[in-house]
This record gives C-alpha cells, sequence and structure tokens, in this order.
C-alpha cells in the first residue's frame, strides 16, 4: 500500500511510488536477486519499497546530490543498500569501481522533494523567506544570489527563457538588473517581489515567480545536462530485459526522457528497394512499456503530483551486451 515516507517530520510523499516500483518487475522470477538503481534517493520511497520487494541476495544502490537526503540514506541500515553522494548523471562511473558491468533496473525520480521545498533555508521556494541559494548540493558550486550578482542580462535571460519556459524573461532579466544596481539580491521573497513587478500578466492560480524560480533551480543545478548525461550512463548499464522506470514533473525533463526512449525504441529502416536481409536490418534497442500519470486520488491527497509523468522502457535482449558483473 502506498504511504508517506516514514519519517514524520520530512511530511514527504512519494509519487507515483507503486507504479514506479511495480514497474521494474521485482516480482518476477530472479529478478528478486538483481542489483538495481535508484538515481535519486530523496527521501527514501521508491529506495524502501524496492528493498522490501528484493531477496536477501538482492542490492540496491542510490545516488543523491542533497546532503539532507544522504544523512536519511545512511539510517537504512541494511547490507543490501548502499548510497552515493554524487548525481545519477555518475552511474557509470561509481558502478564500474564497484566492479558492475550490468543492473537489472533503474529508478529516476526527477521531483524536487517537499522538505527540500519546504525548508526556507534551502532558497527553493518563494513561501517562505529565506536564503537565495537553490543548491541540490550545498558543498558544490555557486548559489543562486552569487549567480544572479553577476550573470548578464543576456544570459539571466535566456536562462529563466529556456528553463522556465517564461514569455516575460527579457523584462524580469531587465528587472533583476536593475535592482541589483541598488542591492544585493540574496533572499527568495526578495526576487518573487521583484518578478512580480516585472510581470504583468499572471496564469490563475500560479504565482509569477514560479517559472523564474524553475529556471534558476534547473540551471544551478545542471538539471537537465545531468538527465541528458544519467539517461545515457542509465542505458549503458542495462541488463537484457532490464527496464528503466523515469518520473518527470514538468515539461523540459519529460520531453528530453520521450526523445530519448523513443531514440532507442524507434530505429530509421534503410529503402526497401536495397537487397537487405530482414536480420541485418536496424534494430530498435528498447521497447516503450508505459507511460503513467497519477491517480486523480492521489493528486487529491498530494497536488505535487498533478504534473508528473512516469514512463517505463526495457531494454531488448538482442543488442545488449553479454551479462557481467
Amino acid at each position: 500500500m502506498t504511504t508517506p515516507d516514514t519519517v514524520p517530520h520530512l511530511q514527504h510523499r512519494t509519487v507515483l511510488l507503486d507504479e514506479a516500483v511495480d514497474a521494474l518487475n521485482l516480482d518476477e522470477g530472479e529478478r528478486k536477486n538483481g542489483l538495481y538503481i535508484d538515481g535519486t534517493f530523496g527521501r527514501g520511497g521508491h529506495s524502501r519499497l524496492i528493498l522490501s520487494r528484493l531477496n536477501a541476495a538482492g542490492r540496491l544502490v542510490a545516488f543523491d546530490k542533497d546532503l539532507q537526503a544522504i544523512a536519511t540514506a545512511e539510517q537504512i541500515l541494511d547490507p543490501r543498500f548502499s548510497i552515493v553522494h554524487d548525481s545519477f548523471a555518475t552511474m557509470g562511473t561509481a558502478m564500474a569501481e564497484r566492479g558492475v558491468a550490468q543492473v537489472d533496473g533503474i529508478l529516476l525520480d526527477l521531483g524536487i522533494s517537499s522538505p527540500q521545498v519546504d525548508d526556507a533555508a534551502r532558497g527553493f521556494s518563494f513561501r517562505h523567506d529565506g536564503p537565495l541559494d537553490m543548491r541540490m548540493d550545498t558543498t558544490r558550486g555557486i548559489s543562486a544570489a552569487e549567480w544572479i550578482a553577476t550573470a548578464t542580462e543576456q544570459h539571466l535571460e535566456k536562462v529563466i527563457r529556456d528553463y522556465g519556459e517564461e514569455r516575460f524573461a527579457f523584462q524580469i532579466a531587465k528587472a533583476i538588473v536593475a535592482r541589483r544596481a541598488v542591492e544585493p539580491i540574496s533572499g527568495t521573497r526578495q526576487l518573487a517581489a521583484i518578478v512580480a513587478d516585472a510581470v504583468k500578466t499572471r496564469e490563475k492560480g500560479k504565482d509569477p515567480a514560479t517559472r523564474t524560480f524553475q529556471a534558476i533551480r534547473i540551471f544551478i543545478n545542471q538539471e537537465l545536462e545531468d538527465l541528458e548525461a544519467g539517461l545515457s550512463a542509465a542505458y549503458a548499464l542495462l541488463a537484457p530485459g532490464a527496464r528503466m522506470s523515469i518520473i518527470s514533473f514538468h515539461s523540459l525533463e519529460d520531453r528530453i526522457v520521450k526523445q530519448f526512449l523513443a531514440s532507442k525504441a524507434k530505429v530509421a529502416q534503410p529503402d526497401r528497394r536495397l537487397p537487405i536481409r530482414a536480420v541485418d536490418l536496424p534494430q530498435p534497442q528498447m521497447k516503450l512499456i508505459a507511460k503513467i500519470k497519477p491517480s486523480d486520488e492521489e493528486v487529491a491527497a498530494n497536488p505535487r503530483a498533478r504534473s508528473a509523468v512516469l514512463r517505463v522502457a526495457e531494454r531488448l535482449p538482442d543488442v545488449a551486451k553479454g551479462s557481467a558483473r
């Protein structure tokens, strides 16, 4: 049964919990003894459910950039489980260091967790005033405030337009540059107020700063670059018959996932008039299994699930490498 994560103070509900884990086919025969990757541990909802389905011989390796997620993961005292403090984009290298060439399934939940959003000190949200940080990994890189202080107006506009799909990106970038000439922009509500003054038309039910905050967060954490690298690394690790189960939360992520999976599932065929045997024709490398959205009941219980999309694909055996672990 789907339940909120088991640490009460975190108040985090894992979106599409059962659906994403069910898609890995953990209950089929020897798959319970397999090796799996949870590329985005978060607060551990998917990892805990995967571990509950595995036999004693099964193993799970999880990844996360967030130190708070790492601290939560370290509370799981299970010899079958290990956590890596890094982006899932590095999974190829990390698994090679462990002597692993192939895995039996990979799950990616690309959403930001509720504790990250609700913690004012992280700077992800304008609902509570806090320092403008936005880094998933606070031990690396520059904060949003540091970037805003030095970025050119053109770069600000490009990031807000491309990553936030914000049609008022020019006006917002101009307003940010004008304000930082007067005072440093260091707080979340300070930035939200600048955006609100620059955006004259508001979408019903959405704060005018929503798209700008999304854009800056994606840029600061290199989320789309990590996603592209992570998908390639994940595909390379999949054993024959293994599946990828990927949850995305906004159109930019979902577009990348959809196009990547489609590129592996559909291959261009040569001119039919050419004398090529059927066995020599290009073959698809993956099979698209499902596209799943949250139920009305889940959305009612957790409004943050509204935009979630789960895509599932399976590695086809005729193009996979030989098994090696």
